[in-house]
């Protein structure tokens, strides 16, 4: 029998049981569908996260403060006090070669006032080049000034989301007074919005004031919360931060890297720990969703050992009058690839819309994996070939005789 004519005979037999049909390639369609969306979305999550880490700024290394080893136990990253804003000036001072921009920072979390409105927000100290060095766009009024920072000014640069909750939606508050620890500030600017809450936090839910008035006046403190240096191009961010830590490392005393009381890291460092976690639960997610594909199959297998059984006269009148056993092996075969590969193709549309309104429902950018479309079309045919072998064999050896015998 030639292989048209197997597939137009499986289409026609399909056809004759179209609810049952249906309901077999049920499984197949959801398995694939679950798949292909949920690995998309994966890695739409993947791409919002890069880019989220590229707003902060572009070539960035950050240094924060890690405390010293109190006896073999070392504390987190970032919960010491141990950097200061000489640091931050002595590695622009250095010149080392590969350097375009260094800022320091000062992060600490406050309640905002504004008229009746207030909200809890976080408040940075920054120094004037903090826009250049993460990348800030001013949507209304100015940043902060050299000036702002040397005379200890009480002005501040809001980010899109504080102006909503404090102002109103679409407000230009340039020129308006807030309240952060019961100090009056100036609003002189707002920045262009970013979006985003994970790596380095809210970009739009910020408050940015001198550093000076942040150390002094806001919180006391002489020290400050990490040092962002900009480098020049990406292949430099490796010897720059040896630079910098060997510099560092002199500068407080410190023999050994291994008792370093501070913390160097790249954007690269974030987003290799961002791609292992959300590649983790992608594939963890993709496994789930393909154990719907094994019940998908064993749901074939089923239905077609429920054919077997209802054309066990049609078979046993076919060997009889010469069908090889490789002809109905052929037959029910191809009737269980046809299941799969029609169930493999619609469960790839319906994953391919599904991951498009999901993406777009929790606005994140929609992404195709066309590895995992062309591996949905290659596994529905394996699983067509896998659980279709049984009940074909199943048929292929029935015996003639007993075959029509049967009632």
């Amino acid at each position: 029998m030639e292989l048209i004519d197997l597939v137009l005979e499986a289409i026609n037999t399909l056809t004759l049981n179209k609810l049952r049909t249906g309901l077999a390639t049920l499984g197949i369609v959801i398995g694939i569908g679950s798949v292909i969306a949920l690995v998309s979305l994966g890695q739409s999550g993947q791409k919002a996260v890069e880019a989220q880490i590229e707003s902060l700024g572009s070539n960035l290394l950050t240094v924060i403060p890690g405390a010293l080893r109190p006896g073999d136990i070392r504390s987190a990253a970032g919960t010491s006090t141990t950097l200061k804003l000489d640091d931050a000036k002595a590695i622009e001072n250095r010149k080392i070669v590969g350097i375009k921009n260094v800022s320091a920072e000062l992060l600490r979390r406050a309640q905002v006032v504004a008229g009746r409105n207030n909200t809890n927000t976080q408040i940075v100290g920054v120094l004037a080049n903090y826009q250049e060095v993460r990348s800030l766009k001013i949507a209304f009024g100015t940043f902060l000034k050299d000036s702002d920072i040397s005379s200890l000014a009480k002005v501040a640069v809001l980010g899109p989301q504080v102006v909503s909750d404090l102002f109103g939606e679409g407000v230009n508050p340039v020129g308006q007074s807030l309240r952060i620890n019961r100090m009056v500030f100036k609003v002189i600017g707002v920045t262009v919005t970013k979006g985003g809450a994970g790596f380095g936090g809210n970009q739009d839910d910020i408050v940015l004031v001198p550093l000076s008035t942040a150390q002094k006046q806001l919180f006391g403190v002489d020290f400050i919360g990490s040092i962002s240096v900009q480098v020049e191009n990406k292949e430099q961010m490796d010897i720059v931060r040896e630079e910098i830590g060997y510099m560092l490392l002199d500068r407080h005393k410190i023999q050994s890297p291994q008792n370093a009381d501070f913390t160097i890291f790249s954007q690269a460092d974030i987003l290799g720990a961002a791609q292992q976690i959300t590649g983790i639960f992608t594939t963890l997610l993709a496994g789930i969703a393909a154990i719907s594909l094994l019940v998908g199959g064993i749901g074939i297998m089923n239905i077609m050992l429920v054919t077997v059984t209802e054309r066990t006269r049609e078979i046993g009148l076919r060997k009889a009058l010469g069908a090889k056993k490789k002809v109905i092996i052929a037959q029910f075969l191809t009737e269980a690839i046809i299941l799969t590969i029609a169930g493999g193709v619609i469960g790839m549309v319906f994953g391919i819309l599904a991951s498009f309104i999901i993406s777009h429902l929790i606005h994140l950018p929609f992404t195709l994996s066309f590895i995992s479309i062309i591996l949905a079309i290659v596994i529905s045919g394996v699983i067509g070939i896998l659980f279709g072998l049984y009940p074909a064999g199943k048929a292929a050896n029935l015996q003639p005789i007993e075959a029509l015998r049967y009632e």
